[in-house]
């Protein structure tokens, strides 16, 4: 629980560090850059070492280039609303992700969701409504980049789920952000312009190294410990980014942003906790099957 909080840690820091490096001038595909060829630098000098030329090879590979593609996606998308939006509200709609997982789950991984799981799912996107208020002065066009993170990142993690057990951590490490790099060079080199400040350039640089290690330990604290234990520290973030907005942008959150955040994080929770019991009850049937 302790790794993985520090994994929510590092995560609140890329998106602190991006809405920083946007609003100081620097554009966005730049930063997003910065943020994944940081990464495969970093990746690189600790995985090849341990496995070789080998940690770029994917047993997978079609799917390997799908996750990468979906997990860059969301951050392209993710930095742009950062730009104009709070951070508390670009990290209260991406706690929709279970959500929103749950539901990709039915068609593509062929999972069965009961009507109590609906009727959560139903409940979180209620609170997601409460967040962006379409009805209300505080909406912003960038929600639409928010909510189409969420999508992509919810994309992801089915394909995280795929994965599992098929491909190495140094792979999707290597392949997510090599993959992002390259796509996004032409880009980034086209729209590049040189950080004016020592600050800028130690931000830049850091911002990569908060991507790599903030994945490295959610893997790690999800290989020791089972998800729906780990999903209160998940949702820490929303505290973090609450004091990450108040002492780097003098961003406070909105009541409407706090009780959206609340609904989805006790419709987020529930889910976990159904999906616990439905595993340990395919556990128990699997041990002492009925004749």
């Amino acid at each position: 629980m302790l790794t993985m909080l520090l994994a929510v840690c590092f995560f609140i820091c890329i998106d602190t560090s991006a809405k920083w490096l946007s609003l100081s001038g620097l554009p966005v595909l730049m930063v997003v850059f910065a943020r994944y060829f940081g990464h495969f630098v970093y990746a690189c000098v600790i995985y090849i070492p341990q496995e070789g030329l080998g940690c770029f090879r994917s047993r997978a590979p079609l799917k390997q280039f799908l996750r990468s593609c979906f997990l860059f996606g969301s951050t392209v998308l993710n930095f742009f609303a950062l730009k104009y939006l709070p951070i508390t509200v670009t990290t209260t709609i991406m706690f929709a992700g279970p959500i929103v997982v749950t539901l990709l789950a039915i068609p593509l991984l062929g999972e069965t969701v009961g009507l109590r799981r609906f009727l959560a799912v139903a409940t979180g996107f209620l609170g997601v409504l409460v967040v962006i208020q379409p009805w209300g002065a505080e909406w912003h066009p960038a929600m639409f980049f928010s909510l189409a993170a969420l999508i992509m990142a919810s994309l992801y993690f089915v394909m995280t789920r795929m994965l599992a057990g098929v491909e190495t951590n140094a792979t999707q490490q290597v392949w997510s952000a090599g993959l992002a790099s390259l796509v996004l060079a032409p880009f980034a080199f086209v729209a590049w312009t040189a950080p004016e400040t020592t600050t800028q350039w130690v931000v830049l640089f850091a911002i990569g190294f908060f991507g790599m290690f903030g994945h490295i330990l959610a893997t790690t604290a999800h290989r020791w410990a089972d998800a729906s234990i780990l999903a209160p520290m998940v949702y820490s973030q929303i505290f973090l980014a609450a004091v990450s907005g108040i002492l780097v942008f003098d961003t406070w959150p909105t009541v409407w942003t706090l009780a959206g955040g609340l609904i989805i994080i006790g419709s987020g929770l529930y889910i976990w906790q159904r999906e616990r019991a439905v595993r340990r009850r395919q556990l128990m049937n699997a041990a002492h099957p009925k004749y």
